[in-house]
């Protein structure tokens, strides 16, 4: 089957790894969870990209000097647990992110849980999901280590 280019040609109830994500042409934009897709909402919207700007304009230069490095949404982070042995099958997209472990970057993003996250919560947000799910996620102990 050619790679889709449309997010619905996709199967909700397969497993799907990075290797398949970075396949994608469509142009909307999902994150996996656990091999699962988790569509993103739209667009944020004026009132997010503000908090999102104040934010990382007022930390860049302390992260700038500190050596540590900030990133902001769309940003690849993938988190390499699976059931799959070295399928990473977790690719979500943090509104910011900071990095204090070089070997953690590479072309593609973040390999690892980032030291700090920060989900910027807008009315169109699944609260349940960037709450509790996307937190679990970033707290389990094997996500964090790089690999």
């Amino acid at each position: 089957m050619p790679d889709p280019t449309t997010l619905e040609q996709l199967d909700p109830d397969r497993y799907y790894t990075y290797s398949d994500y970075m396949s994608w042409t469509f142009p909307e934009r999902v994150e996996l969870l656990m091999g699962k897709l988790r569509p993103i909402g739209p667009n944020p919207n004026r009132q997010h990209q503000t908090i999102s700007s104040n934010f990382c304009g007022n930390m860049f230069p302390y992260f700038q000097k500190s050596g540590h490095y900030l990133f902001f949404a769309p940003f690849d982070v993938r988190l390499p647990v699976s059931s799959k042995i070295g399928e990473v099958d977790t690719v979500v997209q943090p509104d910011i992110c900071i990095i204090c472990d070089k070997a953690k970057l590479d072309e593609q993003g973040c390999h690892g849980t980032p030291d700090l996250v920060v989900e910027i919560l807008s009315p169109g947000n699944v609260v349940p999901y960037e709450v509790r799910e996307k937190f679990t996620l970033y707290e389990l102990p094997a996500y964090g280590s790089t690999g």
